[in-house]
C-alpha cells in the first residue's frame, strides 16, 4: 500500500491546477483590494471636502437690564466669528518637495 502511494502520480495535475488557480485568485484579489483602496480614499476625500465647506460663523447680540432709575443690573456682551476658508480647504494647497541637496564631501 505504501509503495502504491509513492508511485501514484494522479494528484500531480490537480495540484498544479490548484496552484495556477490560487495564483490567479491572489493576483485578482490584489487588484481588487487596490481598487477598494482607491475608492475608500476618494470617499474620504469627499468627506474631508464636506467638512472643509462647513461654515462655522456665528453671531449673537448681547443683552442688558436697566431698571427705571437707569441703574445697570446685568450686562452680557455679544460675540461674532466669521469663518474664512483655510489654506488647504477643498484641496487648494499643493504638497511639494524641496529641491535635492547634494551630500557633503567625505573627509
Amino acid at each position: 500500500m505504501f509503495r502504491a502511494l509513492l508511485n501514484d502520480e494522479a494528484g500531480f495535475i490537480v495540484s498544479a491546477e490548484l496552484i495556477l488557480v490560487a495564483t490567479i485568485l491572489v493576483i485578482g484579489l490584489i487588484v481588487g483590494l487596490s481598487e477598494v483602496q482607491h475608492a475608500v480614499v476618494a470617499e474620504l476625500n469627499d468627506v474631508g471636502d464636506a467638512i472643509g465647506k462647513v461654515n462655522q460663523s456665528y453671531l449673537f447680540s448681547g443683552f442688558h437690564k436697566i431698571d427705571r432709575g437707569r441703574k445697570l443690573h446685568a450686562f452680557t456682551a455679544g460675540s461674532a466669528y466669521i469663518d474664512r476658508m483655510d489654506e488647504c480647504d477643498m484641496n487648494d494647497c499643493e504638497i511639494s518637495c524641496d529641491s535635492l541637496i547634494p551630500e557633503a564631501p567625505k573627509l
